[in-house]
């Protein structure tokens, strides 16, 4: 008897299971709420940065071209803010220092910051301890440094001339002569402010290959020919960066010719900043020191587009 073996049936595949439309119409509305959500915080972000940093920068435009008056409201004046200013002795005074300010920053402010690095950057022990206390004057309140240092420059008890009369040596008279004063401001704003600088060089530095100063070495090269073809021009870019930031911070220089010499000794430390607190609050002069905040803005807006332009050109 022979035996025939069926094949079973084959069965269908099922066909797909299309979405329940009230299962569609749900996650619809989930992902709506999420996406509302998202929203919802990106609005209140862009809120507050426009009430606290966008409008503030339209409202100043608008008045460097009325003159403010808080009793009968503010009228329209055109360019005569702007005429004021040029009239101004003052007004070029304060261009020359800040400029001059900002010259010498970056003498100091520059390559203090960059040699501390290198130096740390040889350390093998207590690396994180002198870190430390390069960043420290970064943590103390700016106003506190200021009073410090005016402690420091002190022609009488200070404690720089104290240590230059044990020593039998000429005490200048640091803040109080028009010669030391402004070099004297930018030896406090480098020491206040290197720390930050200091480890971002420091950070720099470390993401250099050691086989670099490792062949450097192997051809005889010292500490001075790797520093000039190893190092500089592998920073290069932060560099640069750091060089364009830190000419934005140091035309905006305020705290130090306000706590520590008021604008003198004749005038050889009222910079641009300071003469739009003087417009403004000192003659009460809203309009002009609109005005002047106004030409200021210009002017570092030009370096912050050569700044973003130098870091697109670094991403592509």
């Amino acid at each position: 008897m022979s035996m025939s073996l069926k094949t079973p049936p084959r069965h269908a595949a099922p066909p797909p299971l299309l979405p329940v439309p009230g299962k569609r119409r749900a996650a619809r509305r989930r992902a709506l709420r999420e996406h509302m959500t998202a929203y919802g915080f990106l609005c209140a972000a862009v809120v507050i940065f426009a009430l606290f940093s966008w409008w503030p920068i339209v409202r100043n435009v608008i008045l460097g071209f009325q003159h403010v008056n808080f009793a009968t409201g503010n009228t329209w004046a055109g360019f005569a803010n702007f005429e004021k200013l040029f009239s101004d002795p003052l007004f070029l005074t304060a261009w020359k220092n800040t400029g001059l300010f900002t010259l010498y920053a970056l003498v100091l402010g520059f390559a203090v910051p960059f040699l501390t690095a290198v130096l740390l950057n040889e350390f093998r022990h207590a690396r994180a301890y002198f870190r430390v206390l390069v960043y420290l004057p970064v943590m103390l309140p700016p106003v506190v440094v200021a009073l410090m240092w005016k402690w420091f420059y002190d022609p009488g008890p200070g404690l720089f001339n104290e240590i230059l009369r044990s020593l039998s040596l000429p005490t200048p008279a640091w803040l109080d002569s028009s010669a030391t004063s402004l070099i004297s401001l930018v030896i406090v704003s480098t020491w206040a402010n290197m720390g930050t600088t200091t480890l971002i060089y420091l950070a720099a530095l470390q993401t250099i290959p050691g086989e670099l100063y490792e062949a450097a070495e192997l051809d005889g090269a010292g500490l001075w020919q790797r520093l000039r073809h190893v190092t500089i021009p592998q920073t290069r870019f932060v560099l640069l960066v750091l060089l364009l930031l830190q000419i934005v911070a140091t035309m905006q220089v305020f705290t130090e010719p306000y706590v520590m010499t008021g604008g003198g000794p004749e005038d050889s430390t009222v910079t641009v900043m300071f003469l739009v607190y003087r417009y403004a609050f000192v003659y009460n002069d809203f309009g002009t020191a609109s005005a002047l905040s106004l030409m200021l803005l210009l002017v570092l807006g030009a370096f912050s587009a050569l700044y973003l332009r130098v870091t697109r050109a670094s991403k592509e």
